[in-house]
């Protein structure tokens, strides 16, 4: 027994006891430490996910061939939620909007149980997952408010106040329209056609519906602007500005 320990125990001992008994709580609390700041990133990421989805750009999924061959079924497209809003819309834009009645069939979702239905339902909510096609169409902006839009000229094109466009974004082999039509787009409203003309349920072949085939400005949730998956059809969607070039504004209201 040493005169420095009146209980018999070496000084390495006690301090070992002393290591020993703080050890698993410095662990404890390590681990709660890297938690709460995986809990913080985790949580930051969905939120910084959700305002990109919200207010910049939104992923969605093309279910049919209307939009042929600038987009193919199972691609997956991102829009931009900038237009309309900052920026107005362009003829030429592929706008992705919400069904203004009746064009689409009755919408089944695929069976995933009610796990699997709130799993969706969240990560498409936070933008990790694109939104289905179940009231969301996408097709090509051919008519803006005003424009009078017209099918077919001695050449079988389609003209935009007068002007003829040869439109070089159409499905190869398509023609403009196999129907002859002439419209003049009301306030607030647009005219929409598919790239695959023959194969697009688009507003020609809405007019007997509510609305007459236009889509509503407000329907409009994003024009987009590039797809990203599957990888090899990776590709970014530039302007068709030059087919549009001619075109002259559409004549105010009254004149």
């Amino acid at each position: 027994m040493s005169a420095a320990d009146p209980w018999g125990h070496s000084g390495a001992h006690r301090e070992g006891g002393a290591a020993h008994g703080r050890e698993p709580r410095r662990q404890q609390s390590g681990l709660l430490s890297m938690l709460r700041e995986i809990g913080i990133i985790v949580v930051s990421a969905l939120v910084l996910s959700w305002l990109i989805k919200t207010f910049l750009v939104q992923p969605f999924y093309i279910p049919s061939a209307s939009m042929e061959d600038t987009l193919t079924q199972g691609d997956r497209v991102m829009a931009s939620r900038l237009t309309p809003g900052p920026f107005d819309l362009q003829h030429g834009d592929i706008v992705v909007f919400v069904d203004p009645g009746n064009w689409l069939p009755p919408y089944v979702p695929p069976e995933r149980g009610p796990v699997g239905d709130a799993a969706v339902s969240f990560l498409t909510t936070v933008g990790l997952l694109p939104q289905d096609s179940g009231d969301h169409l996408i097709k090509r902006l051919i008519g803006l408010p005003g424009d009078t839009v017209e099918c077919c000229d001695a050449e079988g094109r389609v003209s935009v106040n007068g002007t003829p466009i040869d439109e070089t974004y159409i499905k190869p082999g398509s023609i403009p329209s196999e129907d002859s039509f002439s419209v003049t787009v009301p306030d607030d409203m647009l005219w929409v056609m598919g790239d695959n003309r023959q194969n697009s349920q688009d507003s020609r072949k809405n007019r007997g519906k509510p609305g007459g085939g236009f889509v509503p400005v407000d329907n409009v949730v994003g024009t987009a602007f590039a797809t990203v998956w599957p990888l090899d059809r990776l590709h970014w969607h530039s302007h068709p500005s030059d087919v549009f070039a001619d075109v002259p504004d559409a004549p105010p209201a009254g004149s």
